[in-house]
């Protein structure tokens, strides 16, 4: 049997670098669908399984940005590498908050850029078996106001029912259980993304800031919060959030809640 060592999207409008990848990849027994436009691309990965996509981001149709977006609402968490020529970073930090995974800039070592592959898939197949699994039996979470269904993955609220992705849930839970305890950073990096890289730090940020506009259905009246924050803290003493999600700078998260 043919070794498969992974399938993969790339995703590249020079043809002459394109069908050169391409036959180095496949040469190292990975599979490859390559496709000139994002918007072909997606078509593919609405019907296929990708186990790492690889594109540009000047491209025809979809340009590299619209192409993640479009693929991150459908999958969270395949990995994604922006392989381009652009290397200003505010480039850089804009694919990492769209939630890319890697962004090598052009040129490139093609030795380089496989040794990144197979570093992402390794820890993507360590996450897959370390991730837990939504168990059949009901999971309820109550905090505030909010009512957190782990199995529904619904976060409910008086006002509004939310529906959670599968790696939200999974942070909230893993927050929900240690509630007003420090979680430090690596451990959920470990946890939730089976990794504590620097692309995995920068997602995990943005999931956090997900889920802080999730639980922000009560806020403190503004005349409860001090203008200076600093050593007086945020907020006048009190007067504190029933939930919230805390930064401790440098450390971790703590997942305050007012116990009754």
């Amino acid at each position: 049997m043919k070794e498969n060592k992974g399938k993969i999207m790339m995703v590249e409008d020079n043809q002459n670098l394109r069908h050169v990848l391409k036959d180095y990849l496949e040469a190292l027994k990975y599979s490859v669908d390559d496709f000139s436009d994002g918007e072909t691309a997606f078509h593919s990965f609405e019907k296929f399984k990708y186990d790492i996509c690889i594109f540009d981001i000047i491209m025809q149709n979809k340009n590299g940005y619209e192409l993640l977006t479009a693929i991150r609402e459908i999958d969270e968490d395949v990995p994604v590498i922006f392989l381009t020529a652009r290397n200003d970073k505010e480039d850089k930090i804009k694919a990492f908050r769209m939630g890319c995974d890697d962004y090598i800039t052009k040129p490139f070592s093609t030795e380089e850029l496989v040794l990144r592959i197979e570093a992402i898939l390794r820890r993507t197949k360590k996450s897959k078996k370390l991730k837990p699994t939504i168990k059949s039996t009901t999971e309820v979470y109550h905090f505030g106001n909010y009512t957190f269904d782990f199995s529904s993955m619904e976060l409910i609220h008086p006002t509004k029912t939310r529906s959670l992705t599968r790696k939200e849930a999974e942070l909230l839970r893993l927050l929900c259980e240690n509630k007003n305890k420090l979680l430090p950073r690596d451990l959920i990096l470990r946890q939730i993304w089976g990794n504590d890289d620097y692309a995995a730090g920068r997602s995990m940020d943005v999931f956090l800031t997900k889920l802080r506009s999730y639980i922000n259905l009560d806020p403190v009246d503004a005349k409860y919060i001090n203008p200076d924050g600093g050593r007086k803290g945020r907020y006048v003493e009190g007067f504190e959030p029933a939930v919230e999600i805390c930064n401790i700078h440098g450390t971790g998260f703590i997942f305050r809640v007012k116990e009754d």
